[in-house]
C-alpha cells in the first residue's frame, strides 16, 4: 500500500475532483490546512510514501525532501512548481511529476481585477451594501485606456486579447520581449519606462526567478503615477512591497489589485489585504471547478502511474 499525503486541500475540495477511492493500493489523506513550520511538516509526513502539492501553496525544499525517509515521489499542479528543490529531489532519487495547466483562468482573472478597479466595483458594492449610499463614487470607461503587459507569455497573450477586445490600446514590455510576436498580436513593443508612463493599468505576468525579484520598484510605481493602476496575479516578489506600500500610502500610486502576497495564506492583518486603496483576492486565479478538475485527476493518475512503474509527466 502506497501511502499519499494530499497538502493544503482548503476546505476539503480535493475529494471532490477524483474518484481516489478507484485504487485500493493507494491511500491517501487530505490535509486543508497549511502548514508553514518546517518540523512540524516533516514530523507530519514522515511516513507517507508520497505527496501531492499544489503549487506553490507548501514549499518543498532540500531540508524537507532529505528529512523524509519514506519519500519516493511528489506530484505537483502543473509542470513547473518553483517551490520544489528539484535537484535535492533528484539526488534523493525521489520522481517529481505534474500535471497540465489550462492557465486561462489566471488571465479571466487579472482582466476581471482591471475592470473592477476601473468601474471602482468595491467601493460601489461596499457603499451600497455596507453604508447605505448610491454611486458614491464614478468609475471610468475601460474602451480607450492604455493596458501595459510585462510579460508577453502565455497569460499576457491572453490578457491581450480581452483588452483588445474591450477596445484598450495595449503595450508590452520584457527583458526578452519577441517583437515579431508582439507585431502578431497588434501590440507595440515598448521600454519599461515607457510602459509605466504610458500606461492606464499595468497587468504582471512574469516568472518569479533571481532576475525577476523586486522587477518593478518605486521608479516604475511612481511613473505609472496617481491615477495608474497595477494588478499582479503572478507573484507578489515581483514588486518590491515595501515601495509598494510607501505609493500607496503616499498616494503616488492610484492602486493595487493583487491575487498574491509574500506569506501565504495571509489575512487582513496582511498590510496589502486591508489597505484602502487595494482590491485583495486569495490566490484563485487558477482556483476554478475546471481547473481543479483538471488537477486532481491527473495527480491521480499520476500516482497510480507511479505505483505501476510507468511514472508520467515526469519534471525530474
Amino acid at each position: 500500500m502506497m501511502k499519499i499525503a494530499i497538502l493544503d486541500d482548503y476546505f476539503s475540495r480535493a475529494q471532490s475532483y477524483a474518484k481516489w477511492e478507484s485504487f485500493p493500493n493507494l491511500s491517501f489523506t487530505f490535509f486543508n490546512s497549511h502548514v508553514s513550520d518546517t518540523s512540524e511538516l516533516i514530523e507530519m509526513l514522515t511516513l507517507f510514501d508520497a505527496v501531492g502539492l499544489m503549487r506553490e501553496r507548501t514549499p518543498f525544499p532540500k531540508e524537507i525532501i532529505n528529512a523524509l525517509p519514506n519519500l519516493k515521489l511528489i506530484v505537483t499542479s502543473g509542470m513547473r512548481n518553483a517551490a520544489i528543490d528539484l535537484d535535492a529531489a533528484k539526488a534523493r532519487r525521489v520522481v517529481v511529476c505534474g500535471t497540465t495547466s489550462p492557465r486561462h483562468a489566471t488571465a479571466e482573472l487579472a482582466f476581471m481585477l482591471i475592470m473592477m478597479l476601473c468601474r471602482k466595483v468595491i467601493p460601489l458594492v461596499n457603499g451600497l451594501k455596507q453604508d447605505n449610499i448610491w454611486q458614491p463614487v464614478m468609475g471610468h470607461d475601460i474602451r480607450g485606456k492604455t493596458l501595459g503587459i510585462v510579460g508577453l507569455g502565455r497569460l499576457g497573450t491572453y490578457v491581450t486579447k480581452l483588452g483588445q477586445a474591450f477596445g484598450m490600446d495595449v503595450i508590452a514590455w520584457s527583458s526578452n520581449l519577441d517583437k515579431e510576436q508582439a507585431d502578431r498580436l497588434g501590440v507595440r513593443a515598448v521600454s519599461k519606462a515607457e510602459l509605466f508612463t504610458r500606461s492606464d493599468f499595468v497587468s504582471i505576468h512574469y516568472k518569479l526567478s533571481d532576475r525577476s525579484q523586486g522587477l518593478i520598484g518605486e521608479e516604475e510605481l511612481k511613473l505609472l503615477g496617481p491615477a495608474g493602476y497595477i494588478v499582479n496575479t503572478s507573484r507578489a516578489e515581483i514588486i518590491d512591497q515595501a515601495a509598494l506600500l510607501r505609493c500607496l500610502n503616499d498616494g503616488s500610486l492610484g492602486g493595487l489589485a493583487t491575487d498574491v502576497y509574500t506569506n501565504e495564506p495571509a489575512d487582513n492583518q496582511n498590510e496589502l489585504v486591508s489597505h484602502p486603496k487595494v482590491l485583495a483576492t486569495p490566490h484563485i486565479g487558477y482556483c476554478t471547478e475546471e481547473t481543479f478538475t483538471i488537477f486532481f485527476q491527473e495527480m491521480l493518475a499520476a500516482f497510480e502511474a507511479f505505483k505501476g512503474g510507468q511514472p508520467i509527466n515526469v519534471i525530474n
